[in-house]
């Protein structure tokens, strides 16, 4: 089945406008009349109900934290685009729109990518108006710094903070509508299960996490606002409670799961450091805007690096892609890393990591703040020192995580960084109205495959969750809630919700009752070592084929074994987490089939038989281009349809960064 994607007529350049101007409306009277859910309370579930409730809209939000401020979004470190110009290097709202689309490998849809170009500029001038510190300039102008994939510098950001700042402006609006009445949040909730009464998403089954009891909620439409599924590589950036839980059971009740196989690899991690290990930490693609990397010219060379000599460093990004040098989008950036680290260059007790330099960028800042000082002849080492402030500023926080971290001091010495697993551009499938193929479901932010294709541009997944939250969903949701005014609230005891809860208490049962040996995580751990070896940064046929009869045993195995303590009803984490990671075993199958499935490489996705003379990517745009959307139709069995992607402004070309 081809998919109907709902993107407007006209001009790309006038769609969104048209859409807006066109669409049905709910009159304020209305509003009051009808329930929203809104599962996550991220950037983009804080925006959406924020702005909802803000609206008239009765809004309900969930979260399995203990308070709305500790969603996930709150680690985004480098900082969030707009297409602002504030430089006057040349950006442009069309600029922005290319980038996106040649950064995803061609693999986005136009009609999304454009608006999302669109309303990059608002969601700066929304933040600022609530109070988010963003960067400044001696003058009091908004700072911008570079990021990966693009030539011009757009990326707002607080230091390296941004996704904390942009969180809390998103959180006071939200809190603004809970003291009015408008909003109720449920914290220390986590929804398992939807609610779909005459083919319409009309509610959820969610478990107070506290006392383990099951409760239904009512709602006219529900919004999934519940962040990506990295996590199911087990070693991610992810927090430690990221999940696809919400997604996945949305999934299984008839929502289409968009390219599950596109998944980000972050280039600037710190690497691992042992099988100890429960999560990796990142440090901010922003700090490839001023640092430069390198491994030794000399395989094997364990010298300390400030021992090797400028003319035995091989800067490999700088020679391979002299047109963006370090500012090369990510996926190309780690597996630039990998290839050195592979051919024995790599630097570390482990050979798996390769360096990430400021020596030069603090020479270079220490000496424009000694000319602004009027120090003509200063000596290198108040240059130094002088350079280190200027770094400090910008980017203090990061060098403090990663001394905690690592014992070292990355004023004096070169950071050791590797790729790791980031973001999941893969998703729920949605149409232009962020609607799921579940009527009154909706997908926003990292929950949606929508608008990264193959490859997110760094600094773009803030900009996407507040612009749907803030910008989109408003009217959207408007559009298809306008026929839903006469739909009184439905009971709860209403026979869907009865049996929705009789299968979420059935599945924890079963699991409580395995009472088998191993424990929870360390079925996440095999999982995650199936999933990163053979779907990770680079996939092939063979590999794929093998991790999918891997993870069936491996499902086989936790349905039978897994250990889980204590009571259904109480505060049971480690009852949450199997749940959790049962999910996972079913994702980790669809991952691989959907990587199999693709026989060409594209951005994130790396299959190593198709690719270049020198290494790059290799697309096949006449048998692929289009996004794999998954129907779920029972245990191990997914049934695949396209929605082709139609390139009316951007032609397709080999990417490159040269």
């Amino acid at each position: 089945m081809t998919l109907n994607s709902k993107i407007p007529a006209g001009p790309l350049d006038k769609k969104w406008e048209s859409y807006k101007s066109t669409c049905k409306l709910v009159n304020p009277a209305n509003k009051r009349h009808l329930d929203i859910i809104v599962v996550g309370t991220g950037l983009a579930g804080a925006s959406a109900a924020a702005s909802l409730g803000e609206l008239g809209y009765k809004v309900k939000t969930f979260c399995f934290q203990d308070s709305p401020r500790r969603a996930h979004s709150i680690a985004a470190q480098g900082g969030i685009n707009a297409a602002k110009n504030y430089q006057n290097d040349g950006d442009s709202t069309y600029r922005l729109f290319y980038d996106t689309i040649k950064g995803g490998d061609y693999r986005s849809r136009e009609g999304n990518v454009h608006r999302l170009a669109e309303v990059s500029a608002n969601i700066i001038d929304q933040c600022v108006a609530q109070g988010v510190p963003f960067a400044r300039e001696y003058g009091g102008l908004l700072s911008n710094r570079s990021f990966g994939g693009t030539q011009v510098q757009r990326t707002f950001y607080a230091a390296g903070q941004t996704g904390q700042q942009l969180l809390i402006g998103a959180y006071q609006a939200l809190e603004r509508q809970v003291a009015l009445g408008n909003v109720t949040q449920y914290s220390r909730h986590e929804m398992l299960e939807l609610v779909i009464i005459d083919g319409k998403a009309r509610g959820i089954i969610a478990r107070n996490l506290v006392t383990g009891e099951l409760e239904r909620f009512f709602a006219h439409a529900v919004l999934l606002c519940s962040g990506g599924y990295g996590n199911v590589f087990y070693l991610s950036t992810n927090a430690m409670g990221s999940n696809v839980t919400a997604a996945w059971k949305a999934h299984k009740k008839g929502a289409y799961f968009g390219n599950p196989c596109f998944t980000q690899i972050h280039p600037t991690c710190i690497p691992v450091s042992g099988d100890h290990q429960s999560k990796l930490t990142l440090m901010s693609e922003s700090l490839r805007n001023d640092g430069r990397i390198w491994v030794p010219k000399k395989q094997g060379d364990s010298r300390k690096p400030n021992e090797i000599p400028e003319d035995e460093r091989d800067y490999y990004l700088e020679r391979r892609y002299p047109a963006f040098g370090n500012l090369v989008p990510r996926d190309v950036a780690s597996r630039a890393a990998k290839e050195r680290c592979d051919a024995g260059y790599g630097v570390g007790a482990s050979k798996q990591a390769v360096y990430l330099d400021y020596a030069s960028a603090i020479e270079r800042y220490g000496k424009v703040e000694a000319n602004k000082q009027g120090l003509s002849n200063a000596d290198a080492r108040t240059i130094r020192e002088l350079g280190e402030g200027v770094v400090k500023e910008k980017y203090g926080n990061l060098f403090e995580m990663y001394e905690k971290i690592t014992g070292e001091n990355p004023y004096k010495v070169p950071m050791r960084i590797y790729p790791a697993v980031h973001y999941t551009m893969g998703g729920l499938w949605v149409d232009y109205e962020l609607q799921t193929t579940v009527p009154g479901l909706y997908a926003l932010g990292e929950a949606n495959f929508s608008d990264h294709g193959a490859n997110r541009l760094g600094a773009s997944a803030l900009m996407q969750g507040l612009a749907d939250g803030y910008f989109v969903i408003p009217y959207t949701l408007g559009n298809n809630l306008a026929d839903d005014i006469r739909t009184k609230a439905i009971p709860t005891n209403h026979p869907a919700f009865e049996a929705a809860e009789k299968e979420v208490s059935d599945r924890i049962n079963r699991l409580m009752n395995i009472k088998g040996k191993e424990s929870v995580e360390s079925f996440h751990k095999r999982l995650g070592k199936i999933m990163w070896d053979k779907c990770g940064m680079a996939r092939n046929a063979q590999g794929l084929k093998e991790a999918v009869e891997e993870i069936k045993a491996l499902r086989k195995e936790f349905w039978s074994n897994v250990y889980i303590p204590g009571e259904v009803k109480e505060f049971n984490p480690e009852l949450d987490k199997a749940g959790r990671v049962a999910d996972f075993l079913e994702l980790g199958e669809l991952m691989c089939l959907d990587a199999l499935n693709r026989n060409e490489s594209c951005g994130g996705h790396f299959r190593e038989e198709y690719q270049t003379e020198d290494g790059e990517a290799m697309r096949q745009d006449d048998k692929y281009m289009y996004v794999a959307a998954w129907e779920y139709k029972g245990d191990s069995q997914f049934e695949m349809h396209r929605e082709d992607l139609n390139y009316e402004v951007v032609h397709p070309s080999q990417r490159s960064y040269k």
